[in-house]
């Protein structure tokens, strides 16, 4: 098993609800061997961490943390000008057969609208899409993604001639890597979701790669919704919980920029 698919593994594994299954599963092990009360202990840690996880005020902070670090980058970023525009993949699936042959936008797919509208600003002349597809790498024919987020800048308005796609990339470093050798020292405006930029751009400079920060899929503040919401644990934060604490995990522990 490589890496890659390692640090998958470990860190899906160590959000919920997947850490909450393994969890009780290491509690009916412990149980079986007569450790009852640390099997009893290890089951309440593990409920735990999922109901908190999975009350709104925790995934706000988790998440705000990361936009507000996102917001400071931004502002420090030159408005113009630069040698391209390179959009991080994440926002987008491929179409594959035999299914609808039309790419699916998911909800980071603000990363390719806001690359149209940078360049029909100006911003910069060319596009770089990168992102590729472990179904085209290991199923056959497919779309990457890098093919289906020019399909739709060129939907946008954007000429076909100012948009490069880069289709191997699996990973944030291997988007980063990839970009590098096609730009070498030019300075690229970086498009890629708030949440996700800090690891980015520390990946893009561990990298050498010279970058503005452009972020974009901003997610909307606790003051959007009602009070009461926050009280009521849901899938929904769940889930932001666990995206946003992968996120924070990179930061701090991951030194390649594989997970």
């Amino acid at each position: 098993m490589d890496t890659f698919t390692l640090l998958k593994y470990l860190t899906q594994f160590a959000m919920p609800p997947a850490s909450m299954a393994v969890g009780l599963l290491l509690a009916g092990v412990l149980a079986l061997v007569g450790l009852r009360r640390l099997g009893m202990t290890v089951a309440v840690l593990a409920v735990a961490e999922t109901l908190m996880m999975s009350f709104p005020p925790v995934a706000d902070a988790l998440l705000e943390s990361l936009q507000d670090k996102a917001r400071a980058e931004e502002a420090r970023a030159p408005a113009c000008c630069y040698e391209a525009i390179v959009v991080l993949g994440g926002g987008m699936t491929p179409a594959v057969p035999p299914y609808p042959m039309e790419p699916d936008l998911a909800d980071a797919a603000d990363r390719v609208w806001y690359a149209a509208r940078l360049y029909h600003r100006g911003v910069a002349r060319r596009i770089i899409v990168s992102g590729g597809s472990l179904l085209v790498q290991k199923s056959g024919p497919a779309v990457n993604e890098a093919e289906a987020m020019r399909q739709f800048l060129v939907d946008l308005g954007v000429p076909p001639e100012a948009i490069v796609s880069e289709g191997n990339a699996l990973n944030t470093l291997q988007n980063i890597r990839n970009v590098r050798a096609m730009v070498g020292d030019a300075r690229v405006a970086l498009i890629t979701s708030a949440y996700h930029m800090p690891r980015a751009l520390k990946i893009a400079r561990q990298g050498n790669l010279n970058v503005g920060a452009f972020p974009t899929d901003w997610r909307l503040p606790a003051e959007t919704r009602p009070s009461w919401e926050n009280w009521v644990p849901s899938i929904a934060a769940m889930a932001w919980s666990s995206i946003c604490l992968r996120e924070h995990i990179a930061l701090l522990l991951d030194r390649r920029g594989e997970i």
